[in-house]
């Protein structure tokens, strides 16, 4: 519930008071104590329970052993070690938000058990400083059996809260547990080892045996095989890998034996990512739980009024006994008030709904992304890398004059070798295939959003698009092939235009699908791009994307993103590359593409780890899902306390007669939480 409270060690929250869980989530550790107390608890309280309901009995009143001195000093010892045994570290935790004067279900609990543990003992110790009306038909009443029983009920329920909790982290321990203790690593000599996983450096070449977890991130060296990569990306169709492909840590070999280089080890790795940022987003805390913060700060003391208030208005107004009625009914409103109901409300739906996603390989930064992204209306896209593969080839060179294909190559690629661009890489690409000789650049320098420039042999040279660098004569070329969603680049040396490159890059096989899944959520789809219009034209109308902006910089991007904003719309942006880094933190949800830049992931609000823009779908459907799922476990909380609350003080009782016992109260309270916890665990089997 209070993610910013942080130990070293196990213990209770001192805000709230319930048991401190992993930061990396896993079983509570007071579980077994805690269970181990109920069911020592349970065994104590069920002959005291019995003692006190004999009167239900059939020929009960013919019983006079029970009314004998020795049978309620049995009720005091059977009570006792439930109560300050079993039941001592919920006084523990009530003394201690007295002390930290921040009041919570334990004070509640503790000013409850210990006011009912009290009466009784001054009942049975000095019955006569009792008014005669408590006396008329014997020694005063006794409830040694309610302040017993509730213990019993409360520990159950932190039990069974506990339980519950623990499923919650399901998601971030199977993330945990895939990465392989050991690795197999292989000398220069050809020799294998098995080594721990943490003394696995970069560089190392390993051995993934069939069926095995790959132990990091990587490259296949040698061998072919498929990989199943479901728990990292959710796609359940085996991936098949041979030479030059990369692999992640988790994912399981097939039946193939692969010889891998490890790249990213330790807190690099993909896997090692994931789990932080899961474990950091369950902590996090969603600006819709300010509403239930504000309540619960003040929601202790003031049950403490109200209880107060109902044992006055009974002890005043009341049938006889009235201190019975004052006292019975104000334990009831101490012991059904739960606070705790409305703190677990968000914190519960969060920690569940980003351990759904992560399972789905979409990876929540923090509670506000999740809330933010519910209120999405527009979605502004990349386009390379984001609706297209991000892997383009070049499919044709332009020349001017006498000039040759490989000259135009060799100059282009030269200078883009010291880009990171995907359309830098498909250039170098096709000329080293090509055989094309390159040489080595010197004082490169990018020009955002419009190409590169650099020294080679002496001679300047610029590789970009139209517009930096003149068309000139190439100009009804370049317009023929942007209108087939082409890509150009032109090349200049020495001011000079020798050629053009153009490169195709395909669209990703399920953007198409992700559009339509898109728009039926009702999301508005513009392409705001760096690539020319033609080209970005073409591959909109190919998708029907409802808006386009082309030959955008990077600072544009940030411009639209603002003006989307003024407007009063929810924007969300997705972007795998360097240049998209400032308008994904721009929007109020930036979403990577797991493909992509450590930049562009690290600016996002979601992570989507295939890349697949289908998990954009996932993502909002995911958020829609947790928000009502918050929305209605605050539902249940506030109307929980707003109708026990009452019931409890009696306002039932002019018009049927009846009362609430305060052992049914604890039972309430101690399902309240559990229910807020059970409605919060639906979202595991959510359809994203």
């Amino acid at each position: 519930m209070h993610a910013e409270v942080i130990r070293d060690a196990p213990g209770a929250c001192p805000i709230c008071g319930m048991d401190l869980e992993p930061m990396m989530g896993g079983e509570e550790v007071e579980d077994k104590t805690m269970e181990r107390r109920m069911w020592l608890g349970a065994a104590l309280t069920l002959p005291l329970f019995l003692m006190a309901m004999t009167h239900l009995f059939p020929g009960a009143r013919d019983w006079h052993w029970l009314h004998e001195p020795w049978a309620r000093w049995l009720q005091l010892a059977l009570a006792t070690p439930v109560v300050f045994g079993c039941g001592w570290t919920l006084f523990e935790r009530g003394l201690q938000s007295l002390f930290t004067t921040r009041w919570n279900m334990f004070t509640l609990i503790m000013l409850g058990v210990g006011a009912a543990y009290g009466f009784s003992v001054v009942a049975l110790v000095a019955p006569g400083i009792f008014p005669e009306s408590l006396r008329a038909e014997g020694p005063p009443p006794l409830y040694f059996e309610a302040s017993a029983v509730i213990v019993v009920l409360v520990l159950a329920g932190q039990v069974m809260e506990g339980r519950a909790r623990s499923r919650t982290s399901a998601a971030i321990q199977a993330l945990l547990t895939l990465a392989p203790p050991s690795a197999v690593r292989v000398a220069d000599d050809g020799d294998e080892t098995v080594v721990p996983l943490e003394e696995v450096k970069k560089g190392d070449r390993l051995r993934v045996k069939p069926g095995a977890k790959m132990p990091v991130d990587g490259v296949v060296l040698e061998g072919r095989s498929t990989v199943d990569e479901s728990m990292i990306t959710g796609e359940s169709v085996p991936v098949s890998k041979e030479a030059g492909d990369e692999v992640t840590a988790g994912t399981v070999n097939g039946h193939g034996s692969l010889l891998m280089q490890a790249e990213k080890v330790g807190e690099e790795t993909l896997l090692a990512r994931m789990v932080k940022m899961v474990a950091e987003a369950r902590r996090s805390r969603a600006p819709i739980q300010s509403v239930a913060d504000r309540v619960a700060a003040w929601f202790a003391p003031a049950v403490v009024v109200c209880a107060g208030v109902t044992a006055l208005l009974w002890g005043w107004w009341g049938p006889e006994p009235r201190l019975v009625f004052a006292l019975v009914n104000a334990l009831a409103v101490l012991i059904i008030a739960c606070p705790c109901a409305l703190g677990l409300a968000t914190p519960m739906s969060i920690m569940v709904g980003v351990g759904r996603g992560a399972r789905e390989g979409v990876l929540v930064r923090n509670a506000e992304a999740l809330e933010r992204l519910e209120r999405a209306e527009v979605l502004v896209m990349d386009k390379t890398g984001t609706l297209t593969q991000g892997m383009p080839t070049v499919t044709q060179v332009l020349v001017v004059g006498e000039g040759t294909q490989e000259a135009v190559l060799r100059w282009a690629a030269s200078v883009e070798q010291a880009s990171e661009h995907p359309l830098a890489a498909a250039v170098v690409r096709a000329a080293r295939e090509r055989g094309v000789k390159l040489a080595a650049p010197g004082e490169v320098s990018s020009q955002a959003g419009r190409g590169v420039r650099g020294t080679l042999e002496g001679r300047i040279v610029r590789v970009g698009k139209p517009g930096w660098i003149e068309v000139g004569q190439l100009l009804d070329e370049v317009q023929v092939l942007q209108k087939q969603a082409r890509t150009v680049m032109l090349v200049e040396v020495e001011e000079q235009l020798i050629g053009a490159v153009a490169v195709a890059d395909p669209i990703k096989p399920n953007t198409a699908e992700a559009i339509r899944m898109l728009h039926e959520l009702g999301l508005r789809l513009m392409m705001v791009t760096g690539d020319n219009a033609p080209t970005a034209e073409a591959v909109a109308r190919e998708l029907g994307i409802d808006e386009v902006l082309a030959g955008m910089l990077p600072e544009e991007k940030i411009a639209v993103v603002k003006r989307l904003q003024k407007e009063g719309r929810g924007v969300v942006m997705a972007g795998d590359g360097i240049n998209d880094a400032p308008a994904l933190a721009q929007a109020d949800v930036g979403i990577a593409m797991g493909t992509g830049t450590d930049v562009a992931m690290e600016s996002a609000g979601v992570t989507l780890v295939k890349g697949d823009l289908r998990g954009i779908a996932k993502a909002v459907r995911l958020s829609r899902a947790t928000l009502r799922n918050i929305r209605q476990n605050l539902f249940f909380a506030f109307a929980y306390n707003a109708i026990g609350i009452p019931v409890a003080a009696g306002v039932l009782y002019p018009l049927t007669g009846t009362l609430l016992s305060p052992m049914l109260a604890g039972l309430a309270m101690s399902f309240s939480s559990v229910s807020v916890i059970a409605n919060a665990l639906r979202l595991r089997r959510v359809v994203l």
